[in-house]
């Protein structure tokens, strides 16, 4: 049988190109944040506390649900991972246990707490072991980044650490696909963003949790990264409108008086404050600073 000419061009040309180098795939860029009141098995405060009874139990629970995510990622192809430990002393992870293809970031001096390193290079964001925002009924050791607050609102929306750690995020550019904690955290962070979520434990209290075994945390968290990559590219930021007010209320007087020597910043009463950012570049380390390094 002849082929016309310009078959035979046609069939020499693709079965040239059969023996070219498949063109590599550009690696995903994930960021995983990374709190410890809302990882799977721990029922108790003193397994989030350096110290505490059954806390490098806690911290091993912690590096487990790490990478079991991390595994999940791997397998839907190459990927570049940035873990930020985002709990206390921000030195929570067994750094050598966790899996060897993640870049960690270590220790709490750093501007940006739980988002530091992220930007708008990154295709997607994981929250993992987060807890609700101060003052939730039943939320499991639920607080806004310290004792001192005792609520948050940006634009007129109350937020807990999920929340804001979204809004910032956002602004980059960066979806979040995926989050979990408990319960009370996953109904409260699935009204604001829409993303795959993951309940590691049911809040009894404030301070009980009923527990599910690691094991099974650890293989719905792998589960739910899987949909979340398969959806990835429907994954929208949550939209920030700028400028940020930013609402705070305090546990003290004090806090809300010493606050009123920075620029701007205006008391609504006796325990809360407003300020007014230009976007979250500018809000969240403030945040941070007011809370953290503020003393009342």
């Amino acid at each position: 049988m002849k082929f016309p000419r310009y078959q035979l061009i046609l069939i020499s040309v693709a079965i040239a190109l059969s023996f070219l180098p498949a063109t590599p795939q550009k690696p995903l860029r994930i960021f995983i944040s990374v709190d410890m009141e809302g990882i799977g098995g721990i029922g108790t405060s003193e397994m989030t506390r350096h110290g505490g009874k059954d806390y490098e139990t806690g911290r091993h629970l912690m590096t487990g649900e790490v990478n079991a995510v991390v595994e999940a990622i791997f397998e839907n192809g190459p990927a570049e991972i940035l873990v930020n430990d985002s709990h206390g002393d921000m030195q929570n992870l067994l750094h050598q246990d966790l899996d060897s293809r993640v870049i960690y970031i270590q220790g709490n001096i750093k501007p940006l707490g739980m988002v530091q390193g992220l930007d708008e290079s990154f295709d997607g964001a994981i929250f993992l072991g987060y807890h609700a925002r101060a003052g939730t009924a039943r939320g499991f050791l639920a607080h806004t980044g310290s004792g001192s607050v005792k609520g948050l609102w940006l634009n007129g929306k109350e937020v807990g650490e999920g929340g804001l750690n979204a809004h910032y995020a956002g602004e980059q550019g960066v979806p979040v696909i995926l989050a979990a904690g408990d319960d009370v955290f996953t109904d409260q962070f699935g009204r604001l963003v829409k993303c795959e979520l993951v309940t590691t434990k049911t809040a009894e209290t404030a301070q009980v949790a009923r527990l599910k075994h690691g094991e099974v945390v650890r293989q719905e968290l792998a589960e739910a990264t899987r949909k979340a990559l398969i959806n990835l590219k429907k994954a929208k930021p949550f939209k920030v409108s700028n400028p940020v007010k930013i609402k705070m209320r305090f546990s003290s007087t004090t806090h809300a008086e010493v606050l009123q020597a920075i620029p701007g910043m205006k008391l609504i009463d006796g325990f809360t404050v407003s300020y007014e950012a230009n976007n979250m570049q500018e809000a969240y380390p403030f945040i941070r600073l007011i809370y953290k390094y503020v003393k009342s």
